[in-house]
């Protein structure tokens, strides 16, 4: 009888929902990686989809840096092309390992999204990175990587990429200034006209978050997120609106919108031949958030817009929202 007993109490615990792993839960510093400096090597990857050398973004990005007194530094297989990606899986694995590994290199700038981050992230070491930590930046695909250093508890850069200068547009001109701002140690400052849908309110707390689409991929995994306690941002771009509908679900059956300290919505389009269901992204994200009692904003500028400024993830921010203005500081 015991064992039978015993059979049915493990049986009934397997059939249970069990909690995905969530290891940042026992992060509670994110350790920022060394400032740079003039003179200082910054690294393009591409770990995703392929760089188009017709389009010229690169040498942009060569100059931009330049510029402001980095030296670009280009890794072996960069321009290669395998399908959509950006190499072999192999070949793109080699060159985030090298760059995690390189002491000379003190950033390392993703040259561009797509898809691809996912399948080369399992096997990454880290051991010479965690002694010699630099700041990873991009976003979209590489929402991935910052989730996987958000749980070895490390700060990184939520920004524009060199594929997003491959047309000039002067409503790019803060977010490029973010983006020096952070390069030189400069402290992040976004003030901004309040959305008519936005909820008032202060708060302060660490910054995790990326691409919607990417989070939800990664449920289940040892490197999803937990944002309790955080001020989560999401974003994404050119998605059906049904599509919206069930991530957003995915989020709120998690209860990823239980605990925040604030909502921060960046750039969120639909596709252009939408199937609208009634609702839009804004208002099916209020329709879960709009009683939890913390600060939301909308039209963030960050995300796949022009104006894509910096956000630190795993860094302390503040921010204020009035029915006027909303203040961003990092």
């Amino acid at each position: 009888m015991k064992y039978a007993l015993s059979i049915l109490f493990l049986s009934l615990l397997a059939c249970k929902a069990v909690p995905v792993q969530q290891s940042d839960k026992e992060v509670t510093h994110w350790v920022a990686p060394k400032s740079l400096k003039k003179g200082d090597s910054i690294l393009y990857i591409a770990p995703a989809g392929y760089v188009d050398a017709d389009k010229k973004y690169m040498q942009r990005a060569d100059s931009l840096l330049k510029l402001w007194g980095y030296i670009p530094v280009y890794p072996q297989n960069l321009y290669k092309k395998h399908f959509i990606f950006g190499g072999t899986d192999q070949e793109r694995f080699n060159d985030l390992q090298n760059a995690l590994d390189r002491p000379d290199i003190k950033a390392i700038w993703c040259a561009r999204g797509g898809y691809g981050s996912v399948r080369i992230i399992d096997s990454l070491d880290f051991s010479k990175f965690e002694k010699r930590p630099k700041w990873l930046i991009g976003f979209s695909d590489i929402t991935v990587l910052h989730s996987v250093l958000h749980q070895k508890g490390f700060q990184c850069i939520h920004a524009l990429m060199p594929i997003s200068l491959t047309y000039h547009n002067p409503e790019r001109t803060a977010a490029l200034k973010s983006l020096n701002d952070f390069f030189k140690g400069r402290k992040l400052h976004c003030k901004i006209p309040s959305d008519s849908a936005n909820i008032p309110g202060s708060a302060k707390g660490v910054v995790v978050g990326g691409n919607l689409s990417l989070l939800v991929s990664l449920f289940g995994s040892p490197y999803q997120i937990d944002p309790a306690g955080k001020i989560l941002f999401l974003e994404d771009v050119g998605e059906y609106t049904y599509s919206y509908d069930k991530m957003l679900y995915a989020l709120k059956n998690a209860g990823y919108f239980d605990h925040l300290k604030a909502l921060i919505v960046g750039g969120m389009s639909v596709k252009k031949d939408d199937d609208f269901i009634g609702e839009t992204p804004k208002q099916l994200i209020l329709k879960h958030v709009k009683d939890k009692n913390y600060p939301v904003i909308f039209n963030f500028p960050a995300g796949h817009i022009v104006d894509n400024r910096v956000l630190i993830f795993g860094r302390k921010a503040k921010l204020k929202v009035t029915k006027d203005t909303v203040v961003f500081e990092q």
